[in-house]
């Protein structure tokens, strides 16, 4: 079964039940949307994609903030056939080009914050027909959104596919050079809705507050295990901890997904006497999640001490995986607080040495998991599709152990990924970034524990002889760079080397790993 068909049950089961709310209180606006027209709003979509020549196969990428037409886009072009392309808002307008061009996209979808950035690249994407715009005042090189899909139908299109169709492509970074694209086929979203719906427990009477940005496998996947049962959901706009307050206690809320600085904020906003929580109706709360990142261990003690009723799980997986769940904590192990885990539901792990045999319980090696959620493959790439995919099961390139209750526990990352407030940061685009400095001969960039991030990434700059630069002169010249790949400390030092010319990164973690929070800039 497509996932597109679980909408248009939805329509039919809950028909006048709300199934969207988008909520933005800076703003003060609060919408909503019932299930009939959700599915209505993606067939009309569909319709207007249908006859500006989309087709099966074809690429359609969104550029959105988090809104109430996110998701009826989404869907309206899974519902031609074609594949949906989801991009970081984070993107800089060479990296959306790149993306672009990468999936061969033949429309963008796009909202009022990336006006200017789509302005940059305008005429340069080959075979991208048609920008299409979500929005108010719509650009005069795009067609308005609201405008066209006004006249055509409210039915299904009537495509032909099966859930062993591609449906999306996920890019795992904006990277110099080419972006790995992942395919992701009905199958694995259907996947996904079971095993995150399994592993929490949603109910049709749940809402679920969704808060992470919907480009994200994190934030779309956790509200498929919503979606399979027609339960709720509440699009929040801004990370306040009053305004998540607010909307669970308004809403009703009773699951949310937490990324680990919000979930300190919300913590820091107590226990500061800035929020008083008893002003909130907050006893139907019954789940807080937290993924994407390492999760300190006193985060959730001291969220416990708060919240004492609430159940609570860390999720771990990949955009390669569909998104959160081939490994999680599990509710019921509170216990066991700093591990990612055991299995979700309907997966398989191992952890291997460099030979690829599985290495006994206790030993660090590669965690390896397997499936339905697995990706068909990186598209066009298949060099980085068999490194990837060997024997069926999928190399995360995250070191881990296995204790001797099966728990897993995260050690290193094998690519030197810093994960910082939920984004991946790959250290060599800003290595590359500060090498591009006349007075640097050598830099590297590792990441450093944060209290509320998780990690921030630092440099280690080796100067060129008789070179100046102090720290202030080169968080300036970073200033290019996207906030959140920006260093947050730099210090100066030989950037050591092995023999092959690789930088030795654990000696650089070693000499300036410091539990004390990270200075942020």
């Amino acid at each position: 079964m497509p996932i597109t068909e679980m909408l248009s049950r939805n329509a039919r089961m809950y028909t006048e039940e709300t199934s969207l709310i988008e909520r933005e209180p800076a703003a003060g606006i609060r919408r909503e949307i019932t299930w009939l027209q959700f599915e209505q709003l993606a067939n009309q979509f569909a319709n207007a994609l249908l006859d500006r020549g989309v087709k099966k196969g074809d690429k359609v990428a969104l550029l959105m903030m988090n809104c109430l037409e996110w998701l009826p886009v989404y869907f309206g072009i899974l519902k031609t056939g074609a594949l949906a392309v989801p991009l970081n808002f984070r993107f800089t307008a060479e990296e959306i080009q790149k993306c672009l061009e990468t999936a061969e996209a033949k429309v963008l979808v796009y909202g009022p914050e990336f006006i200017e950035r789509i302005d940059e690249i305008e005429g340069q994407v080959a075979g991208l027909n048609n920008n299409i715009f979500v929005g108010d005042d719509c650009p005069p090189k795009a067609e308005s959104f609201q405008e066209i899909v006004a006249p055509y139908s409210v039915d299904d299109p009537g495509i032909d596919f099966n859930d062993q169709d591609d449906a999306a492509l996920y890019f795992t970074s904006g990277t110099t050079g080419t972006p790995k694209a992942i395919i992701l086929t009905h199958a694995n979203l259907v996947s996904s809705c079971i095993t995150e719906n399994r592993n929490h427990l949603q109910t049709h009477e749940d809402n679920f507050l969704c808060i992470p940005p919907l480009y994200h496998c994190g934030a779309k996947m956790h509200w498929f295990g919503s979606l399979i049962v027609g339960a709720k959901a509440v699009l929040l706009r801004g990370v306040d901890p009053r305004w998540i307050l607010e909307t669970v206690s308004e809403e009703h809320v009773s699951i949310v997904w937490l990324l680990v600085p919000w979930a300190q904020d919300i913590l820091d906003a107590i226990d500061s006497g800035e929020v008083n929580i008893k002003g909130y109706n907050l006893d139907q709360w019954r789940l807080m999640h937290i993924g994407a990142q390492p999760v300190p261990s006193s985060l959730i003690l001291r969220w416990k001490k708060r919240f004492p009723h609430h159940m609570y799980d860390t999720n771990y997986g990949l955009s390669e995986a569909t998104g959160p769940g081939c490994v999680h904590l599990g509710m019921e192990n509170i216990n066991k607080v700093g591990a990612i885990g055991v299995p979700g539901f309907n997966w398989e792990i191992a952890i291997i040495d460099e030979e690829c045999k599985q290495v006994p319980r206790g030993k660090v090696g590669e965690l390896i998991v397997r499936g339905p959620g697995i990706m068909k493959g990186y598209y066009k790439n298949p060099e980085a599709t068999n490194k990837a995919l060997r024997n069926g099961w999928l190399h995360t390139g995250d070191m881990a152990r296995q204790d001797k209750e099966g728990f897993i526990y995260l050690v290193d990352r094998k690519k030197d990924l810093i994960i910082s407030g939920g984004e991946n940061i790959f250290p060599v685009e800003i290595e590359d970034f500060l090498r591009a400095n006349d007075n640097v001969k050598d830099a590297a960039v590792i990441g450093l524990p944060d209290r509320r991030l998780g990690e921030t990434p630092v440099a280690i700059i080796e100067l060129k002889p008789g070179r100046q630069l102090d720290e202030k002169t080169v968080l300036e010249f970073c200033s290019d760079l996207p906030r959140y790949k920006r260093p947050r400390q730099i210090f100066f030092d030989k950037v050591p080397r092995n023999p092959t010319g690789k930088i030795e990164k654990t000696k650089l973690r070693e000499k300036y790993y410091d539990t004390s929070e990270a200075k942020v800039i």
